[in-house]
């Protein structure tokens, strides 16, 4: 069994996406339209995008846990440019964060404590076999 630490992070959060999406996790219906925060002028181009981010989130709570929606806000936050004054950073938005901590709730890999959220033993042995399949290069 490998740790998700000994995997590229990109290639596990995309190989975790396309498994999310292939186990049906809910995908609300304002994902299409709404932005990711204050900070971005647009919404996603990628159509997958809740998928990657439920997938990032997943592997955020596994490296960090237990944690919150605030840290993960600001971890998901940007720097926003401006012509005449110095750049801010603006947090990202937390219902998107919040549902995608519901939707894997919901499939059970993530369970809400005192401290935070923190992953299951299901989201934990999902995480490693997925990152076992990187490694081995099936």
């Amino acid at each position: 069994m490998s740790n998700i630490l000994e995997v590229d992070s990109g290639v596990l959060v995309r190989k975790l996406a396309e498994k999310l999406k292939e186990e049906g996790v809910a995908k609300p219906e304002y994902i299409d339209y709404a932005k990711t925060g204050a900070g971005k002028e647009r919404v996603p181009s990628d159509p997958d995008f809740w998928y990657t981010r439920c997938a990032s989130v997943l592997r955020q709570t596994y490296l960090k846990g237990p944690i919150g929606i605030s840290r993960l806000r600001t971890r998901y936050g940007v720097r926003k440019k401006h012509i005449v004054t110095r750049h801010h950073h603006f947090r990202s938005g937390g219902s998107l964060i919040k549902d995608a901590f519901d939707a894997l709730e919901k499939q059970g890999y993530v369970k809400k404590t005192k401290e935070g959220r923190v992953v299951t033993q299901k989201g934990q042995s999902f995480l490693d076999k997925t990152s076992s399949e990187l490694n081995k290069g099936v």
